[in-house]
């Protein structure tokens, strides 16, 4: 689970290289976002040159989490870190590549795109 103030990788290359999360989209009681939510974030490192500069607002979405999500077969879902891909308007990825694993419960949400780029899918 991902809540304000918490600090992810950046699993594209956009430039950003970590983000902290503003506030998680929805509701406005919403407190956590889990994998396939989106969530509002500051960009705290970047490369140089890249498309996202450093203390940029963008929009993310969550690729993975370090809290286990149970699947609907009854298996649970746990990765190594934190994750998330920089979302332009549209909410269309800004990367053209995906770095790590990606979880194929991004179809049901309709990021298609996304698991189409990456290489692996768990």
């Amino acid at each position: 689970m991902v809540q304000a103030g918490t600090i992810m990788n950046v699993a594209d290359n956009s430039g950003a290289k970590r983000i902290r999360v503003i506030t998680v989209l929805g509701d406005s009681r919403r407190r956590y976002a889990r994998i396939g939510g989106l969530v509002s974030a500051s960009t705290i490192e970047a490369t140089p040159g890249g498309g996202v500069k450093k203390k940029e607002v963008v929009h993310a979405l969550v690729l993975r989490t370090r809290k286990e999500t149970r699947m609907d077969d009854g298996t649970y879902l746990r990765f190594s870190d934190n994750a998330a891909v920089i979302l332009d308007e549209g909410n269309n990825i800004k990367g053209t590549r995906i770095f790590g694993p990606v979880p194929r419960v991004l179809k049901k949400f309709g990021f298609n795109k996304i698991v189409s780029l990456a290489r692996e899918v768990v």
